[in-house]
């Protein structure tokens, strides 16, 4: 029974895109399209790329950049959530500076963070912090809150200083939500990158689209750029889901 399903999970997506390369092709050939390529056309244009080292480089420059604006974020927005939601004084006094901020596009920084860091990789980075940051940190208060009183109070009872209580009931309680917030940030960062990198810097998989729209039109390198953004985008998703597979995440997950 294993076995069948495990089959599906990759029989039925594997039919689902032969079925849509099908359809594209076909749109293609029956229009006469000379603008919008045929999926033939985007992966001549892909290998073109590889061929001349360009491929590798742009996707590992846009990996890096989100990388270190997630991370960053991550580093900074988890703990700071916790402590938030923990002592609800302080969250509420910091929260209406976070909803404040929290709703302003990461795009409407670009003005000022071209003026703070240049057009380089920090504007980028900045931009991909600032769309994961405020999710994270919301994300993360509001799954602390939820943690059962019932689970405080035991770690009380248990002779559980408030700070033993914060990292060894509260958090452990709360990830599971905090995973969420991980999935939902990243998936904002990843959005991001492409656009900060169509205005801010000189490679990665945004500057493809926009290079290869500008440069000569040339729309199979354009879809092509698409394509990979939607290709590693599920990649990621599915990396991160699978941190609800860990025990430490699961027991959490059965509350």
């Amino acid at each position: 029974m294993n076995r069948s399903k495990r089959w599906e999970s990759i029989w039925w997506p594997l039919l689902t895109t032969g079925l849509f390369l099908a359809a594209w092709q076909s749109a293609v050939t029956i229009t006469h399209s000379t603008v919008f390529p045929s999926p033939l056309a985007v992966q001549k244009g892909l290998l073109q790329l590889f061929h001349k080292g360009l491929l590798l480089r742009y996707v590992s420059d846009s990996l890096i950049r989100v990388s270190a604006g997630y991370l960053l974020a991550v580093s900074l927005g988890i703990p700071l959530g916790t402590v938030l939601g923990y002592y609800r004084i302080a969250g509420n006094t910091v929260s209406p500076v976070i909803q404040l901020l929290r709703p302003i596009s990461p795009l409407a920084w670009i003005p000022l963070s071209v003026v703070w860091f240049g057009v380089g990789n920090l504007t980028a980075i900045f931009l991909i912090f600032l769309a994961s940051f405020f999710p994270m940190i919301v994300s993360t208060m509001h799954a602390v809150r939820n943690v059962p009183v019932i689970f405080l109070r035991a770690g009380s009872n248990l002779g559980l200083s408030p700070l033993a209580v914060l990292y060894r009931v509260v958090f452990p309680a709360a990830l599971p939500q905090i995973v969420i917030g991980l999935r939902i940030s990243l998936g904002i960062a990843w959005l991001v990158v492409v656009a900060a990198e169509m205005i801010a810097v000189d490679a990665g998989l945004g500057y493809l689209i926009i290079d290869s729209r500008n440069a000569g039109k040339r729309y199979d390198l354009v879809i092509a750029g698409m394509l990979l953004i939607g290709t590693i985008g599920l990649a990621l998703d599915t990396g991160i889901r699978r941190l609800n597979g860990l025990k430490s995440v699961g027991w959490g997950i059965s509350q």
